[in-house]
């Protein structure tokens, strides 16, 4: 097995519950602002650190006289929101184990996951929420109550708290041990039911400390202002929950955001201005696209073409350099480089809210032109990798020595390993205790202190790993030939109509695939060429349209073999979606329920 390791940080290990770093920094530094609330005016209001331990005490008071106890579980069914945050370290400060659920979750997912966990109350955002929890409750005798957000539930359990002495919440979170359940998160269930994974608060401390100590100086980089993000991915999934816990704990400031969409987010941002952002693969390619369909708009196509191509060969020349293989941008590059900062890259970052110079990127493969480009527009970009069992990013790309187009280096004490078959193998303090009623599970991914992953990679000789895929991912055609499907579905996607590629094949004499088109790419690339608008239906049946797909995908063939090419594809009238359960809640596809939802189109393929 070839691994590699990266060093501890100095120190001893974290001891005590995540929700210390609250009531510490509330008493060192208690006018700091540790967060931003917006307000119905649309205005983001401060919250210092005294405020908001202020808010989190009395919250855990009032959580007490409901009848949550230490080592009680609470589910969170809400988007990303202040009350979000809030709630959480109420919880931590009284022992109690938060668990969340996704808003869209279907009744069935509801009710499974209140009744593994035992959940003793429920938070919901809205009437939605709470009506989808009223229709399980009935089987569900532990569940004492569901406390809505829209009406008032944190003011409700706040004033329900105030008899009760401060000394009793400080007495249970001075009981918290960094070996202590925080919280059960639930996987994202590609390939079967979910399942709950148990994250200490030891696990949250190290992925924390890992991510301050490895990108602490950059993210501090500002010019003198406290740095900032504002997080609009969900909470419910660990990598936003890890960079929250993070940015408490490291002085860092945190803004909320419900809506994960660019027509949301970009407003946002102008308004919030953060220094950092935290995104997946998905939002940047939206944020290309958009500018280059404004570019196009506005007459200047070609300009922002040379301007993104400028950016690339400029981004390859710097980390040529950093590695010791090369001299760096030329003269003439550096020159073009200034003057496309000038005309295109400052108006990028404008739209961003100006102050972006750190974009952290994980969730799902990243493409390396797409990180160039963005690199080279001026946002340093580190992707990095780990999985719910890992309580966040387990391996990134280290600050200053960014390896695009890989998911980088072991964070600090963590090693990173290939197994024979090329599976990755990860061992350090942040992975997880094990899932929740399920020994066998747990012992088939974790053997002796490694967690056995699921996913493909290599390491190169720096040690920088690559995800090539998923081993139940795998495609064998009936003639025997084995394919990882992910990269060339990556590729496909790199065309601008195409959103979504899900290459089939297993058991069939050649690869096939399934592509759906951005909505908004179509209406612009029709506008572009003078057609008129299609309906759905017609889309499917366009000559035109066909052959403009068929270069995405001659293009992505000619980085394979005859053997793993696609053959054969086919339009589909409209996107994978959760609503009809084709993607995770994280935007990933869930290949064996799109298989079966579309087998007549994947029979289409193959038909004489």
């Amino acid at each position: 097995m070839r691994e590699f390791s990266t060093p501890a940080l100095p120190g001893p290990p974290a001891t005590g519950g995540v929700a210390d770093s609250v009531y510490d920094t509330a008493e060192r530094t208690p006018e700091l602002v540790q967060l931003s609330r917006q307000g119905p005016d649309g205005h983001w209001h401060d919250v210092t650190a005294r405020r908001f331990r202020d808010e989190v005490l009395a919250l855990a008071k009032g959580l007490l006289t409901r009848g949550v106890r230490y080592g009680d579980r609470v589910a969170l069914m809400s988007r990303t929101r202040y009350e979000w945050t809030l709630f959480d370290y109420a919880l931590w400060s009284i022992g109690a184990v938060s668990v969340p659920i996704y808003p869209t979750s279907a009744p069935d997912q509801v009710r499974w996951i209140l009744a593994e966990t035992q959940a003793v109350a429920c938070l919901v955002e809205d009437e939605d929420g709470a009506m989808t929890v009223g229709a399980v409750c009935d089987a569900l005798p532990d569940l004492s109550g569901i406390w809505q957000l829209d009406h008032g539930c944190v003011a409700a359990i706040t004033e329900d708290g105030h008899g009760v002495p401060d000394s009793l919440v400080h007495r249970q979170r001075l009981g918290v041990t960094a070996e202590n359940i925080a919280t059960v998160v639930y996987t994202s269930g590609t390939t079967g039911r979910p399942k709950g994974c148990l994250i200490t608060h030891g696990n949250l401390a190290a992925e924390a400390g890992a991510m301050l100590g490895g990108w602490c100086d950059v993210l501090h980089d500002t010019g003198g202002e406290q740095p900032a993000t504002l997080l609009f991915l969900p909470l419910t999934h660990v990598y936003a929950r890890a960079v929250q816990i993070a940015s408490i704990r490291g002085g860092l400031r945190i803004g909320h955001l419900p809506q994960v969409s660019t027509d949301a987010m970009l407003p946002a941002l102008a308004v919030f201005r953060p220094t950092f952002l935290l995104t997946v693969p998905y939002i940047l390619e939206k944020l290309l696209q958009q500018a280059r369909q404004a570019a196009e708009n506005a007459g200047r196509g070609e300009l922002f073409e040379q301007a993104r191509q400028v950016a690339v060969d400029w981004a390859t020349a710097k980390e040529q350099k950093a590695f010791g293989r090369g001299p760096g941008p030329g003269a003439g590059l550096r020159l073009r480089h200034i003057a496309y900062d000038r005309a295109v890259y400052q108006k990028l970052r404008g739209v961003l809210g100006g102050r972006i110079r750190t974009v952290l990127c994980g969730g799902s493969s990243l493409r390396r032109e797409l990180a160039l480009f963005f690199t080279g527009a001026g946002l340093q970009l580190y992707e990095g990798y780990g999985l719910t069992e890992t309580s966040g990013a387990m391996v990134a790309n280290p600050a200053g020595r960014q390896k695009l187009g890989t998911v980088g280096q072991p964070l600090a004490g963590c090693t990173v390993a290939l197994a024979d078959d090329g599976e990755v193998w990860l061992r350090g303090p942040t992975v997880f205790g094990g899932y929740l009623n399920h020994p066998q599970c747990t012992a088939d991914a974790l053997v002796d202190g490694w967690f056995a992953t699921g996913d493909l990679g290599r390491l190169d000789q720096d040690g920088y790993l690559s995800i090539t895929g998923r081993k139940k991912d795998l495609i064998v055609t009936s003639n025997g030939k084995n394919l990882a499907p992910a990269a060339l579905e990556e590729r496909v996607q790199a065309h601008p109509l195409v959103s979504q590629c899900l290459v089939v094949g297993d058991d069939r004499p050649y690869v096939g695939a399934l592509i759906t088109l951005d909505p908004s790419a179509l209406a612009h690339w029709l506008k572009s060429h003078g057609r008129e608008q299609l309906d759905t239906w017609s889309v499917l049946a366009d000559e035109q349209l066909h052959v403009e797909i068929q270069r995405a995908v001659a293009a992505a063939n000619a980085a394979v073999s005859r053997a793993e090419s696609i053959r054969a594809f086919r339009l589909l009238p409209r996107e994978f979606s959760q609503e009809q359960g084709l993607l995770t809640p994280s935007l990933k596809l869930r290949r064996a329920a799109i298989t079966r939802h579309h087998a007549q189109d994947i029979e289409e393929l193959y038909a004489p």
